[in-house]
């Protein structure tokens, strides 16, 4: 078990980011709302910054300013409707209060079909202004609405935005597309998660490039509260059965949620019903179980304290457990809530203090969901805890080289949480020994590519969180940090490579221009500050980067360049697991090293045609350059397709 947490950030709890301005709009409601007369909005900020409110201010305006007549929010399941319920805000400075008739509130209980019909009647209505819906329903509803131009003068507001794919069977996604190109209709998506989900774009690079951007960072939002101060991703790695090392994770003295693995997964028993048993065993022992609420009280073993316990994995009276979560309204109404599939999006509960989640999430997207349960601003917290159990496997273990990769997988996610729970660094070219950083640039490189088109530009503003999602969950980056290859290796070939699969538009001087500020952005992000004053008084601040301490003026591409931005994940798994485990993925990576993938092979080319220019002469495959020699085997991969291509003509 380790007793440091992999990544920790503190927060100064400057009390901005839950303040109100004259028109009761909080830091980020406020940015949004200077976008108000923006077609196309999309708003990425985290849970509990208050986007249900910011989309409120903006729809009274476009209704009230801007010829809008009716709107929509669509959310992706019933329960979330209650973010939209009737508020009052005139009180605290704007003009009116968002008001829903109930009989356009179609997340109420009540028949699906009968609700498709009624937003249809909405749409072709003179009547109501305001309407709440399911993703589900606005979906059903589009498929029969005869034509397009129904949605003219009306504002369509997605809240979960990562829902919704551009994927052509997608019919959220095609219905989106169809409603911007073909009516007049204002769109407004919101989402809490920073990354456009795993594998499938939200939005096509064309239609993505038609919305304004506001975003609002998870450490603008942390830093920002009142009393939240620190927050921590840790990882308990374990042999065996998780239930067996359950009770050294859990800590009943936090507010926690506890999700249960998936159970098609290799760490589930098979049995969620028996885990929930094991787990209340590991908790303390069972008290009494309350038939009204169900909730169960528990006496704890760590400190004889009586727990509150609710459980949402079993079926069985969960409706009543969930109607008593709806109604807490007190630190003391609950302790524990221990889920499968719940507790995790649009779920409120800003007492939690931990998230203990079994099993690595197969979507980051799902990751920002949990951590985002319990960096609620609360009283009775000044730390939040994010800790996953991974399973360790054994070296005898024949899925070694699986289980070993889900490792790879959380250990990245929590490298790339930290990347967005950290401030925002600003980059800039030094030209000048001289130079200082002027307003909106923190850090001055020498010999940093600065980006010379629009498209490059609105890529690392915009984009650097999705790119580095899917740097990180690339294969071959994932196996270069397993085989922990050469920062060279990393930095100019396997980046660049997701780059340029990424944004297949961009130029090779753009792909370079990105990957290189993606490079240092991600590599300063983790580098640590230190300050010292000379026998002159003069303060010289360092950075720690690999071990070096690095004077900020001196900072150059190449010493950013020589440093491998993941190498902390390669630590952390060596550092947890066996040598024997450790060497049997090693290998299983090196026999597959010089297997190159298209993008690969291309790149490797161009990185060898620059290595030629540079130095008059062809890479070797005997070079202890571990980059030449993969340029080398490169070359030669290409060199034997040409001759077979030729033969076969």
């Amino acid at each position: 078990m380790q007793d440091k947490n992999v990544v920790e950030v503190n927060y100064h709890q400057t009390g901005k980011s839950t303040n109100t301005n004259e028109l009761g709009m909080r830091e980020m409601q406020a940015r949004v709302y200077q976008h108000r007369n923006s077609q196309y909005l999309l708003v990425k900020a985290p849970p509990a910054s208050g986007k249900s409110r910011a989309l409120m201010f903006v729809a009274l305006d476009k209704l009230a300013n801007q010829g809008v007549k009716k709107v929509i929010v669509a959310v992706p399941e019933r329960s979330i409707g209650r973010s939209f319920k009737n508020t009052e805000l005139v009180k605290y400075g704007f003009y009116e209060d968002w008001k829903v008739d109930p009989q356009y509130d179609l997340t109420l209980p009540g028949g699906d079909e009968s609700k498709v019909q009624k937003l249809v009647h909405f749409l072709n209505s003179p009547e109501g202004r305001i309407l709440i819906c399911t993703h589900a329903t606005l979906r059903f509803a589009y498929e029969k609405v005869a034509d397009d131009c129904a949605f003219d003068n009306v504002m369509v507001a997605i809240d979960e935005f990562h829902h919704v794919s551009s994927n052509d069977s997608s019919v959220l996604g095609t219905a989106l597309k169809n409603i911007m190109h073909n009516s007049s209709a204002h769109i407004m998506a919101m989402t809490g998660s920073y990354f456009r989900g795993d594998s499938e774009a939200i939005l096509s690079p064309e239609d993505e490039q038609l919305f304004d951007k506001v975003t609002y960072t998870y450490y603008e939002q942390l830093d920002g509260y009142q009393y939240l101060k620190s927050f921590g991703i840790d990882y308990k790695f374990y042999q065996g059965s998780y239930l067996d090392a359950l009770p050294d994770a859990i800590d009943t003295t936090k507010k926690t949620i506890i999700h249960i693995p998936s159970i098609n997964s290799s760490e589930s028993t098979k049995d969620k019903y028996n885990e929930v048993d094991a787990i209340f065993d590991a908790i303390g022992t069972l008290i009494d179980r309350d038939d009204k609420t169900g909730i169960y009280t528990i006496k704890s073993k760590q400190t004889g304290k009586l727990l509150k316990v609710a459980d949402l994995v079993n079926e069985d009276g969960r409706e009543k457990v969930q109607e008593y979560l709806r109604n807490i309204s007190s630190s003391d109404d609950l302790d524990i809530i221990v889920a499968l599939n719940m507790a995790k999006e649009g779920f409120d509960w800003p007492w939690a203090e931990q998230a203990l989640t079994i099993g690595y999430r197969h979507s980051l997207t799902e990751i920002v969901q949990i951590i985002g349960r319990v960096t609620r601003d609360s009283s009775n917290k000044t730390h939040a805890q994010f800790t996953n159990m991974i399973e360790q496997p054994d070296a005898k273990d024949d899925a070694v080289q699986y289980a070993v990769n889900q490792i790879l997988k959380a250990i990245t996610a929590s490298l790339l949480m930290e990347q967005v729970l950290a401030p925002e660094i600003h980059l800039k070219q030094r030209k000048h020994s001289s130079d200082q950083p002027t307003e909106g640039v923190d850090i001055l490189i020498k010999g940093l590519k600065e980006a010379t088109t629009k498209r490059a530009q609105s890529i690392i503003e915009n984009d650097l969180p999705d790119l580095k999602a899917a740097i990180l969950q690339d294969q071959d980056v994932k196996n270069g940090i397993a085989a922990n290859v050469d920062a060279e290796v990393m930095n100019k070939e396997l980046i660049p490579k997701v780059v340029m699969t990424r944004y297949p538009d961009l130029s090779n001087d753009e792909v370079e221009q990105v990957s290189q500020y993606v490079v240092a952005d991600t590599v300063l992000r983790h580098a640590k500050v230190d300050s010292s004053v000379d026998q002159e008084g003069n303060k010289n601040e360092f950075l720690k980067m690999a071990d070096k301490f690095i004077n900020v003026n001196d900072l150059d591409i190449n010493l950013i360049e020589s440093v491998n931005p993941f190498q902390r994940a390669y630590d952390v798994m060596s550092q947890n697991i066996d040598s024997n485990t450790l060497r049997i993925i090693e290998c299983s990576i090196d026999a597959k090293k010089h297997d190159f993938s298209d993008e690969e092979l291309m790149q490797l080319f161009m990185n060898a045609k620059v290595f030629v220019e540079e130095t008059g002469q062809k890479p070797s495959k005997n070079s202890n350059n571990e980059e030449e020699v993969r340029m080398a085997y490169a070359l030669a991969k290409l060199s034997d397709m040409r001759a077979r291509r030729n033969e076969n003509r």
